[in-house]
């Protein structure tokens, strides 16, 4: 056998079990990944749809392509969730998740993801900060407080918080469409 010709087959076969070894890993684990996904999932739903007794993230409706979750208790509704997503982040995206009650107030608020400052932008994350847009409604000023709104915003810090007022926004608006807030 030639050496060139060697090498190839041998890359071939070690390619090739290396491929099978990967896809035998990703299929004994890709339900235990998913499963770790829901529970995360369903922890941002308990903090923006508190107190539901059904799966929310599996009772579902979709308004102008976006997916609002329904949090019920005793079969009855009481609140969507939705997934809402601004670019105008200080380093991009930020997304969060909005709770919002059938009477049209926001029940919490929930960061995602985001890459803002570490200790400055980062904020968002902070559960006081977030808690100030419980009750607002569609006619609250969902803005910061430098721009003439009710949302305090961060020393040094006020374009991450004035994106997630745009999302909150947005969440609101979605949600509004489907009855849920006023």
């Amino acid at each position: 056998m030639n050496n060139p010709l060697k090498m190839v087959v041998v890359l071939t076969v070690i390619s090739a079990l290396a491929a099978l070894l990967l896809a035998g890993v990703y299929g004994a684990t890709k339900q235990k990944i998913a499963d770790a996904e829901r529970q995360d999932f369903l922890k941002g739903l308990t903090t923006v749809l508190p107190g539901f007794d059904n799966e929310p993230d599996r009772d579902t409706l979709t308004i102008e392509g976006k997916t609002l979750y329904v949090g019920k208790k005793g079969g009855q509704a009481f609140g969507y969730a939705v997934e809402s997503v601004t670019a105008k982040g200080y380093s991009g995206n930020i997304k969060i998740l909005v709770g919002v009650s059938s009477e049209g107030k926001v029940l919490g608020v929930e960061v995602i993801s985001h890459a803002e400052t570490p200790g400055l932008g980062s904020k968002i994350e902070d559960k006081i900060w977030r808690d100030s847009f419980i009750g607002k409604t569609a006619g609250s000023n969902i803005t910061v407080k430098k721009d003439g709104g009710e949302i305090d915003s961060f020393s040094g810090a006020t374009i991450s918080p004035r994106a997630v007022c745009e999302a909150v926004r947005a969440a609101i608006a979605v949600i509004g469409k489907a009855g849920g807030a006023k």
